[in-house]
């Protein structure tokens, strides 16, 4: 399994061929630099290696807590952290779930120290909603698109290069090639 100075390495690289990728299909500056800066994300913050102590966890720094959960709950390298189809969604919606919870855990402290009323839940959706309409406005309509695409694509090379090296180690690269 490559270190995270090889997959960091592996995602720098990639970058500038992926915006040149991206702008060759779409002609647009502005999505393909979303793209980028996803992927960029993806493979050095957002990656699969984050149900495990590795760099990605650590450079979340202060808010490495917020990861605790995933990182009990999910086996390193399972196809729920690691796998193409599942692992970069299940990341972005574990992550908007935990937003939430702690939202609501603030507006609860918030509110039972004021006395006043804890909104519904429709005025808990209502923060989301105003989310992607800025969203929509500062990236454009395919913007959170793109940025999925961008982040899917960062965890799709972490999770090729960890097979590309389990290949290599077990003698099998000719099966992987």
């Amino acid at each position: 399994m490559p270190s995270g100075k090889t997959h960091d390495t592996i995602t720098i690289v990639l970058a500038a061929p992926l915006f040149a990728g991206t702008y060759a299909v779409t002609r647009d500056v502005w999505v393909s630099a979303i793209v980028t800066l996803g992927f960029l994300f993806g493979g050095l913050l957002f990656g699969p290696d984050l149900d495990v102590a590795s760099k990605q966890y650590s450079r979340w720094r202060i808010f490495k807590f917020l990861w605790f959960p995933y990182r009990t709950f999910f086996k390193h390298r399972s196809r729920w952290s690691h796998g193409l189809i599942f692992g970069t969604l299940l990341r972005v919606v574990y992550l908007m779930g935990i937003a939430t919870c702690v939202a609501f855990l603030l507006t609860y402290a918030y509110t039972a120290y004021t006395g006043g009323d804890l909104p519904g839940v429709w005025g808990f959706a209502r923060p989301w909603t105003t989310l992607r309409g800025f969203s929509d406005r500062v990236l454009g309509q395919s913007g959170v698109l793109a940025l999925f695409a961008g982040m899917w694509l960062g965890a799709a090379s972490h999770t090729f290069t960890d097979l590309a090296g389990s290949y290599i180690k077990t003698g099998r690269v000719t099966e992987f090639l």
